[in-house]
């Protein structure tokens, strides 16, 4: 997988209209999966049209990777037949599980950083990799409660890259808010992790419960993760990054800003090229 150093923000319907004048300054679209998994209609429609004007990389939230009983053969076959369509960039999902006896919590779930779940995350992503003929990304999670396990979550990934040769999407503001809900510094997370395995980076907002961080995607990005996003970026130089947002989403110029932000604290040379 070679790797791509654009800047990116994913593919909502408040801004269908914005991608299809092709006049976003954007170097890739990100698009959630599972709502281009159809057999037609203006979804597909308007991705078709999309794609002809930005390269395009798919991000799923339900291969559930972390499934001790497996993965749906039938969700693997439609994700292949969107990616044999799309043909984007990478594909992508988060190391977590989903759902249990088939059904799905449309929940990020955590898992426990052990070696028995390594091996059922590995042999996991083996088949997931063989069923769409290429590697694959994962990102990690936030999460609001901790596991007494082997590994840490930085150590986990790592050696999951290792075992199968995937690559990772790393989530700086999950990297932040799972670091304050859990104490851990997130800085030797970030020196954990394989360099020459991080090609995506993902920055978005988070909210304030009463007692953790919640990873909500529904604000801007705050000061504390755009500083570990530089420090990221010092130490992973060959990555595309993105804004997300999924929440209280707000005019396309607003999210250019932030995007800009993101350019600017790189150091990196791309930009957008039109």
């Amino acid at each position: 997988m070679q790797p791509f150093t654009g800047f990116g923000l994913g593919l909502r319907k408040n801004h269908y209209a914005d991608y299809l004048a092709g006049t976003v300054p954007v170097d890739f679209v990100e698009i959630i999966s599972e709502n281009f998994m159809v057999d037609g209609g203006r979804p597909l429609f308007t991705l078709d049209a999309v794609r002809e004007r930005y390269p395009v990389v798919m991000h799923g939230v339900s291969m559930s990777i972390g499934s001790a009983a497996g993965l749906d053969r039938e969700y693997l076959a439609r994700l292949k037949r969107l990616a044999d369509r799309v043909k984007p960039l990478w594909v992508s999902d988060h190391l977590c599980w989903t759902g249990v006896d088939g059904h799905n919590t449309h929940d990020l779930l955590p898992l426990p950083y052990s070696e028995e779940a390594l091996e059922i995350v590995c042999r996991n992503i083996m088949q997931a990799q063989e069923a769409l003929g290429r590697p694959l990304l994962f990102e990690n999670p936030s999460s609001y409660v901790a596991f007494d396990t082997d590994m840490t979550e930085s150590q986990f990934l790592a050696a999951m890259c290792e075992r199968t040769g995937c690559f990772l999407l790393l989530d700086v503001n999950n990297v932040y808010v799972s670091s304050v809900n859990h104490g851990f510094d997130p800085i030797a997370y970030l020196e954990g992790l394989p360099a020459s395995r991080v090609r995506q980076i993902h920055l978005a907002g988070h909210s304030r419960g009463q007692d953790v961080l919640i990873d909500t995607h529904d604000a801007p990005v705050c000061a504390d993760v755009w500083a570990l996003y530089q420090l990221a970026c010092a130490r992973f130089t060959s990555v595309a990054a993105m804004i997300e947002r999924d929440d209280a989403i707000p005019p396309i110029d607003v999210l250019l800003s932030e995007l800009d932000i993101a350019r600017s604290l790189s150091g990196h040379d791309a930009r957008y090229a039109a």
